[in-house]
């Protein structure tokens, strides 16, 4: 069974989602890949998993660098697990390029080139934004690049961690 919950941040609704422990997504309304693994016939409910991650998002909208579990259901490929798994290594207030975690995830080093854009595949859906901060993820050269929830999002997510760009 799915439950969903909103919650209404300074940068738009946002759609939390979760299975009986874990939280399964987290999207802007409107973002690309909304609700994208949603199933049919959720209910809407305050469950341990969305109250959690409701809380998180109090701190994070704060300005603070959360300090709270939340426990999360990631579904997809094992390349994408693995990004997705880069991705909560990356600290609040840091950015790291997509070549940055190819190179964490090549095993060959030479064909880190061809994984960047797999990796970006992976990093643009990525199922619970903010949480799994995929809005940390930026060009070799420092530019913003695509965020599913829109740059301008990604901007103010950055500025509310303090990164400078």
């Amino acid at each position: 069974m799915q439950y969903i919950s909103h919650y209404n941040s300074e940068l738009g609704d946002i759609l939390l989602a979760a299975d009986d422990k874990s939280l399964t997504g987290l999207w802007f309304e409107g973002q690309k890949y909304y609700a994208r693994g949603l199933e049919p016939g959720y209910t809407e409910k305050e469950t341990p998993a969305i109250e959690a991650a409701k809380s998180w998002l109090d701190e994070y909208f704060a300005g603070k660098s959360p300090d709270l579990h939340v426990p999360l259901h990631l579904k997809g490929t094992d390349f994408q697990l693995s990004v997705w798994a880069e991705l909560c290594r990356v600290p609040y207030g840091r950015t790291v390029s997509y070549g940055d975690i190819a190179e964490k995830l090549a095993s060959d080093k030479g064909k880190a080139h061809e994984l960047s854009r797999a990796v970006g595949s992976a990093v643009g859906h990525n199922p619970i934004s903010i949480i799994v901060p995929c809005h940390r993820v930026i060009g070799s050269d420092g530019r913003l690049t695509g965020y599913a929830g829109g740059i301008d999002r990604k901007k103010k997510l950055l500025a509310l961690e303090g990164v400078v760009l």
